[in-house]
């Protein structure tokens, strides 16, 4: 179908200096059940077009969702309009907008189909999960829920591209939520921080009922756990939280378009400027995080951007310092700095902009039991549950579902309402400790926002636990 309308538009095409159209099929189905109760499933399907037209000295986008041969040609005429408008106002010079040539596909590996197994079973996957959270009557709210996204793209141009690119990704979730008197709690598996590509495989990997019990019994100890304390200590965070810290903390600060100013009206600016490239000290020697597209299950994989330009692992700090932003062609010509293939759309409706994709943390060389034994005090945290953070991206504070005090190197008991909090520009300088390659878990959040108009995308992290040292923690009612 895509290649059907690739070819229609070719034929309407404008005479102009450039030309790109993204076509983009999305299809979102999900099952939840909730408290035994099935909710209605949703099955949705979406598709469209974002027409790019480089002429005049301009850069202009229309995006429609009327594919018919006079739907796309009032695109390119609106996004040849816009262009033009814009020439004698614009940011950065029309010549400096990525061009593409490239024919290329690329597929998600999938080993069981979404789609391979009946909805009932999947369906009675879901509903045994959910009867597996309940563990009494304190247990006020119970979630089991699992999705699947299935979206195909074409690139095609005016130089003669052809960039095919399906991509399917599933997402398990577990929610409990314990109540007593005044004091209630939420444990939780998957969810919106666990994304993944591939099939139903990858919803054995994470877990479903297998996990319920645990989620439901965790969330009714913290109804008995004291308050997590406060003051300065050690600090280890599991891969559940490290994801939106290496989030919130690494990768929006590092967004090239941010440090140049794009971001500022919306979500705010960054500490980070261009100069500190090649030369900022941004963690300890310990710290070592790279953008890797390649890495098949992680929720961000893909072999070019919607730009067009080709994806490659690279490292955006090595050994603590700061070497390259995660910034796509248009912002790297604009800053003369080199980023990596990170332009991103959310949908058809939407031009691509510079995003995170896989920000991944790489691995140390220290067991579980060597980081725990290094620690005479401190916490040990995992699952976020909160966050907030400046608009310079620079001071955050974050709340988790889960801590336990760590005494002597010994885990001690469960601590609720923990959280801790500290600085983007300095936190990763304490890092005391990297967990080894065993330890790494790839997870995923399903909504980072962005972007004027609102672009909320998917994003992948992978990380092994790591330690800190004297880091703010806190606790309270």
């Amino acid at each position: 179908m895509l290649d059907r309308i690739a070819s229609l538009f070719a034929d309407i095409a404008p005479a102009v200096d450039y030309w790109s159209v993204r076509l983009v099929d999305e299809r979102a189905e999900s099952i939840e059940v909730r408290d035994d109760v099935v909710e209605p499933p949703s099955d949705e399907r979406s598709t469209g077009a974002m027409v790019t037209i480089v002429d005049g000295g301009g850069v202009g986008y229309a995006a429609t969702g009327d594919l018919t041969a006079s739907g796309l040609a009032e695109a390119a005429r609106r996004a040849r309009d816009w262009a033009r408008a814009a020439a004698p106002v614009r940011l950065f010079d029309s010549r400096l907008h990525p061009r593409t040539g490239a024919q290329a596909s690329y597929r998600t590996p999938v080993a069981r189909p979404w789609h391979s197994i009946p909805f009932g079973d999947r369906l009675s996957m879901v509903r045994e999960a959910c009867r597996g959270l309940d563990r009494g009557e304190h247990i006020v709210d119970r979630q089991a829920a699992m999705a699947w996204y299935g979206v195909d793209t074409l690139l095609v141009s005016s130089l003669g591209a052809h960039i095919a690119q399906q991509i399917e990704l599933v997402h398990p979730s577990l929610v409990a939520v314990a109540n007593e008197g005044s004091i209630t709690q939420v444990r939780s598996h998957g969810g919106h921080n666990c994304l993944r590509q591939g099939g139903l495989e990858q919803i054995d990997a994470i877990g479903l009922a297998s996990h319920a019990e645990r989620v439901g019994e965790e969330a009714l100890m913290l109804l008995a756990a004291e308050p997590c304390p406060s003051g300065t200590t050690d600090l280890l965070l599991l891969p559940g939280q490290m994801i939106l810290q290496v989030h919130e903390s690494i990768g929006h600060p590092i967004e090239l378009d941010r440090i140049l100013g794009d971001e500022r009206n919306y979500a705010g600016t960054t500490f980070v400027t261009i100069d500190m490239f090649g030369t900022y000290q941004y963690g300890s020697e310990l710290l070592n995080v790279t953008f890797d597209p390649t890495r098949a299950e992680e929720a961000s994989s893909y072999g070019f951007d919607d730009d067009g330009t080709p994806a490659h692992r690279e490292h955006l700090i090595r050994d603590g310092i700061l070497v390259r932003p995660l910034g796509g062609a248009t912002s790297q010509a604009r800053a003369g700095i080199d980023g990596v293939a990170c332009a991103r759309a959310s949908g058809w409706d939407r031009p691509p902009v510079d995003r995170m994709a896989n920000v991944n943390v790489e691995p140390g060389r220290s067991t579980l039991a060597e980081l725990i034994g290094s620690i005479e005090r401190g916490v040990l945290m995992d699952t976020n549950r909160s966050w907030s953070i400046d608009q310079r991206r620079d001071k955050f504070q974050f709340g988790c579902e889960v801590g336990r005090l760590i005494v002597d190197g010994e885990v001690g008991p469960l601590v609720r309402n923990s959280g801790y909090r500290g600085r983007s520009a300095t936190f990763w300088r304490s890092l005391a400790g990297v967990g080894d390659a065993s330890l790494v878990e790839v997870l995923g959040p399903t909504n980072c926002g962005k972007g004027e108009p609102n672009q909320a995308i998917h994003t992948g992290h992978a990380s092994p636990p790591c330690l800190f040292r004297a880091v703010e923690v806190f606790g309270g009612e």
